[in-house]
């Protein structure tokens, strides 16, 4: 053990004082909890013990263990206990005059050689620094809540402090199990400077009532694998907080996706904070619950919806791996498909991935032999729209290009029967513009699946303002027949997903692009500290830079933000033919197949 930091005290008992005691403690740790109020200490004292506890019941530490951390955390109210300190590590509320104050009081108390940390995410480490008589000896040491399971820490260098200090640090995070990453002095750092930009956008995307809080937070959820959606996420960390952060962040990068969404100034100052106080975006059993209850915003279950129409074949236009993907969802889900490409051979190779595919499935025991044959058996190729003259349902999955859409659905306008619905998988063009070229605008609908339809449980139901009650009740009746989950948004700039995705994709672009951190760095902090399932970096490369560069200029041209333009570094990649994994080289270099 490092002797040199073998004493640490936590300044601010709150949950994560508490839990970042807890971390120090079971690694071996003397742990000098302080904080005014007895009663956090208390507290403190209590949360530990039930948290060893549950450890103990669950063999993940020895009840000797449990006795040895227990005793290894004592708790003071007066800041004289830090005396001893090796490392102090302040976790007070997000105050620049209380943190700086227990920074200048801090001097008179510990030893020349301890190291000052601030847990802060929002307020500048070099100010605070500033106010010490040893600004070398202070850095920032942020942990992500709940510490004792959150691998990331971020450990902040101001240009006043020395690098032994933070390589003594950096020591202690990997002593602790953690995974420290170099970051410099600016507000929110790595992750929540990119975290709270996409939940500030998802506040403003719900305060616009663009779509519900719960489908906000389904589409995050079921379309990017997140654990949690930005609006219960908001809540969890407290409104209060992300407006304090956001504030902060603002004040530094005038950048409009940082200026607080009005709705967290109104919460905030209404008191509805999150689950702290039983009430934020959604309503919580209690304060400090985790249990969501019913309220006036709660959508009805059984609510009654208009009756939709009949749907028992279904079309899909296209030969790729979406249009394939689909017709597979459809064809399980007992559906006849008619999969239609400008070629025969295209239909049939089509056809062939899909029954790939289904051979893939029955090999991991997800589907039978028997019901893979019946899928496939319903699937028929085509090599001509005109075989869609009976569908009750025709969906393209063609190139994203509005032109080719609007000469397609001018075709199957022309070709459908009457009543036929008529879909478009979009992700990024105006769906009404897909809907003008036809004499039937009131059925034409966007059905954004998301990659792999097979395996994506989210589809984006995107009415325009000409599309009928009657068809978009019809396709959230289908999208549940086939077992996916229907979110509804209206017909605008990457709907749900990509309108909250890509700008924090090409935010991450523009910290590379300034040198504040490695790609590397990014993608561990979103892992490790967001529970992302990918970094920022692995996602662009996997959907393609190109791509990824064409959804932002149509977001920047949508909403006319310059926050929003495509990060240059983005544009020279893309320009240099770098579009990531499918052609060997995007922000890393892949092996070539």
């Amino acid at each position: 053990m490092d002797a040199s930091m073998n004493t640490v005290a936590v300044i601010g008992l709150g949950t994560m004082g508490t839990g970042i005691a807890e971390v120090l403690a079971r690694a071996g740790r003397e742990v000098i909890g302080i904080d005014i109020s007895q009663a956090a200490a208390t507290r403190a004292v209590t949360a530990l013990e039930a948290s060893t506890a549950r450890a103990v019941r669950r063999e993940r530490l020895t009840e000797e263990e449990r006795r040895g951390t227990l005793a290894r955390f004592r708790t003071f109210t007066d800041l004289q206990a830090a005396a001893d300190a090796d490392l102090v590590i302040e976790v007070v509320p997000e105050s620049y005059e209380i943190k700086q104050r227990i920074v200048r009081e801090l001097d008179a108390v510990v030893r020349p050689e301890t190291i000052i940390a601030t847990g802060t995410n929002a307020l500048s480490v070099t100010r605070l620094a500033a106010e010490s008589a040893r600004p070398e000896r202070v850095l920032g040491l942020h942990f992500f809540n709940p510490a004792p399971a959150m691998k990331l820490v971020e450990v902040v260098s101001s240009v006043l402090t020395a690098p032994a200090a933070v390589a003594a640090v950096t020591d202690l995070a990997y002593a602790l199990g953690k995974e420290p990453v170099a970051v410099g002095d600016r507000p929110g750092f790595v992750a929540d400077g990119l975290l709270f930009g996409y939940l500030n956008q998802a506040a403003a995307m719900y305060e616009a009532k663009y779509a519900s809080r719960e489908d906000i937070d389904a589409a995050m959820k079921l379309g990017c694998g997140l654990p949690m959606g930005p609006l219960a996420l908001l809540d969890l960390i407290g409104v209060d907080t992300a407006r304090t952060v956001l504030d902060a962040m603002y004040a530094e990068s005038h950048d409009r996706l940082h200026a607080p969404a009005p709705i967290l100034k109104q919460l905030s100052e209404a008191g509805l904070t999150g689950r702290k106080s039983g009430r934020g975006f959604y309503t919580y059993a209690e304060p400090g619950s985790t249990e969501v209850v019913r309220d006036a915003l709660t959508p009805l279950e059984d609510e009654r919806r208009t009756p939709g129409r009949a749907v028992r074949a279904v079309g899909v236009a296209g030969s790729g791996t979406m249009a394939s993907g689909i017709a597979e969802v459809f064809a399980k889900a007992g559906y006849d498909v008619v999969l239609a490409a400008r070629s025969e051979e295209k239909a049939l190779a089509a056809k062939s991935r899909i029954g790939r595919s289904l051979s893939r499935s029955v090999e991991k025991g997800r589907l039978t032999a028997e019901s893979a044959a019946e899928t496939l058996e319903r699937i028929t190729p085509a090599g001509t729209y005109e075989a869609f003259a009976d569908v009750d349902l025709a969906l393209e999955a063609v190139a994203e290009d509005l032109e080719v859409k609007r000469q397609l659905f001018a075709a199957l306008d022309k070709i459908c029967k009457p009543g036929a619905i008529l879909a478009t998988t979009t992700s990024s063009l105006p769906v009404v513009a897909c809907a003008r070229a036809t004499s039937r605008p009131r059925d034409v609908i966007g059905m954004h699946f998301f990659n792999p339809a097979p395996a994506m449980k989210l589809v984006e139901v995107v009415r325009t303002v000409l599309t009928s009650d009657e068809v978009h009740a019809t396709v959230r009746e289908v999208c549940t027949a086939v077992r996916k989950h229907p979110v509804d948004c209206g017909d605008r700039a990457g709907f749900i997903v990509n309108a909250l995705l890509f700008p924090y994709l090409n935010n991450a672009i523009k910290m590379v692009q300034e040198h504040y951190a490695t790609l590397d760095d990014i993608d561990a902090a979103m892992k490790l500290g967001g529970g992302y399932p990918m970094g920022p970096f692995e996602l662009l490369d996997v959907v393609g830079l190109d791509v990824s560069l064409a959804i932002e200029k149509v977001l920047h041209r949508e909403f006319r933000d310059p926050g929003l333009a495509p990060a240059p570094l983005l544009e020279h990649l893309v320009a240099a033919g770098c579009l990531g994994r499918k052609t060997g080289r995007g922000f890393r270099e892949y092996a070539r197949r």
